[in-house]
């Protein structure tokens, strides 16, 4: 997944240098914009901020005080790079969670180690499923909220599984794990074997996925996911479970119950700004939208359609 990180700088020097440090890494996306178009940054949430404090006009403990003050931004890493060595200086900058204070000139292997090891730190402990090592409801929620902002037109798609309860109370957690593995690497197939597209996929926990897709390519995700889901998911049951279609279960009054096989939901929504109020909305019509489609027998996919 791409890293978007913002360099601040009104004379637009270091964004050169940053790029040929990490010219191998091609998920980083440097982008350098002014102290004048700041909310430019901000609105877009990136992974890291880079602020060279030289070249930069505002007071820098103002600045990171505003940047800090952004709800979206609140934890978003802050580098100031400076040529100003005074301690005093540095301990006021630091003060303000600013995460480091870089000495000019950049001694670049320790500048390459440092970006990364951040940028990695936070993938690992704040936006990554345990499980499945997607991103999270940080990430999720951040991504969503990001293109929403720049009125972007997207597609959102829920997965949820169907009769995974009955799946778990029968063949145990550890099994269930492996389903809810399965289903995520499959999901990240299908929704990123499309090259140098900016398709997202997350884990929102449990059984529940989601991705974030461009317009024109849902459907044919859709049709092609649920192929192979149903095609490879009765591999998780015994061959008796597979060849009768359904396990049994015991029920809290010890009642054998019989639960079909998994088959998975997907709820999709198109979006735009202009006609979603808020990422809530989004929220509140896809819960509507997932119960729909769970009412449909076997895998399925309903799609909610508002006209741009």
């Amino acid at each position: 997944m791409a890293q978007d990180i913002y360099i601040i700088d009104d004379k637009q020097e270091l964004i050169d240098e940053l790029r040929e440090i990490f010219k191998e890494e091609i998920e980083y996306k440097f982008r350098s914009v002014s102290t004048s178009n700041i909310e430019i940054a901000l609105k877009n949430i990136p992974a890291l901020i880079i602020i060279d404090e030289d070249n930069v006009d505002l007071d820098i403990i103002e600045f990171c005080k505003h940047i800090r003050e952004n709800e979206d931004n609140s934890i978003t890493p802050i580098i100031v790079i400076s040529s100003n060595y005074e301690k005093e200086h540095r301990i006021s900058v630091l003060k303000q969670d600013v995460e480091y204070y870089i000495i000019k000139p950049l001694d670049k292997e320790y500048f390459y180690f440092t970006v990364r090891n951040i940028i990695e730190l936070l993938y690992r402990n704040r936006r990554v499923s345990p499980l499945t090592g997607l991103p999270g409801n940080v990430q999720i929620q951040a991504e969503m909220k990001k293109r929403f902002l720049n009125e972007e037109k997207f597609a959102v798609v829920y997965f949820d599984l169907d009769n995974f309860k009955a799946y778990n109370d029968s063949y145990g957690f550890a099994s269930g794990d492996e389903v809810i593995k399965f289903t995520g690497r499959l999901i990240s197939k299908h929704i990123h074997k499309i090259e140098n597209s900016e398709n997202f996929v997350g884990h929102i926990g449990g059984d529940d996925f989601v991705s974030i897709i461009g317009i024109t390519d849902y459907e044919k995700i859709c049709q092609e996911f649920i192929l192979e889901f149903d095609a490879k998911s009765g591999g998780f049951y015994s061959d008796e479970d597979a060849e009768r279609g359904y396990v049994e279960v015991a029920n809290r009054k010890g009642i054998i119950e019989q639960f079909p096989l998994i088959t998975i939901s997907l709820a999709v929504l198109e979006i735009d700004a202009h006609i979603f109020s808020s990422i809530l909305e989004i929220g509140e019509i896809a819960a509507q939208l997932k119960h729909k489609a769970k009412t449909v027998m076997g895998s399925s996919y309903i799609v909610n359609r508002r006209k741009f």
